[in-house]
């Protein structure tokens, strides 16, 4: 099984979609990871405010920062090999990466609140 990283830039939260302006880029890249997760596959997300151990630690992504700064993130690794650097994924290479349908990753998560007052 891939195991894919994806070294995000500093954001205001661990997955960007916050804030009074949403990037579509940021919804659909979450959407795609959580769907990714809820299967059980192997991926990771790290941010540059939360998580400067994993930028500093990864020989890689720390060439890669001395070399073109912060504005080359993000840096998306497959297998700990850089695979994409200043642009996240496609749905069609994530799809590539795990053998699944895009179909799979387009749909939205469903988050639904059910409150049975009688068991209050």
């Amino acid at each position: 099984m891939n195991k894919v990283e994806i070294f995000d830039p500093a954001m205001c939260c661990s997955t960007g979609v916050c804030g009074p302006s949403v990037d579509p880029e940021l919804t659909r890249v979450a959407s795609a990871v959580y769907s990714l997760e809820k299967k059980g596959f192997n991926i990771t997300r790290y941010q540059l405010t939360n998580d400067p151990d994993k930028f500093a630690k990864n020989k890689e992504i720390h060439r890669i920062l001395m070399e073109k700064g912060p504005d080359a993130l993000p840096v998306v690794l497959v297998n700990d090999q850089v695979v994409k650097v200043g642009s996240y994924p496609a749905n069609e290479e994530f799809a590539e990466w795990f053998e699944v349908k895009t179909e799979e990753l387009n749909k939205k998560p469903k988050s639904g609140l059910s409150i049975n007052l009688n068991q209050l």
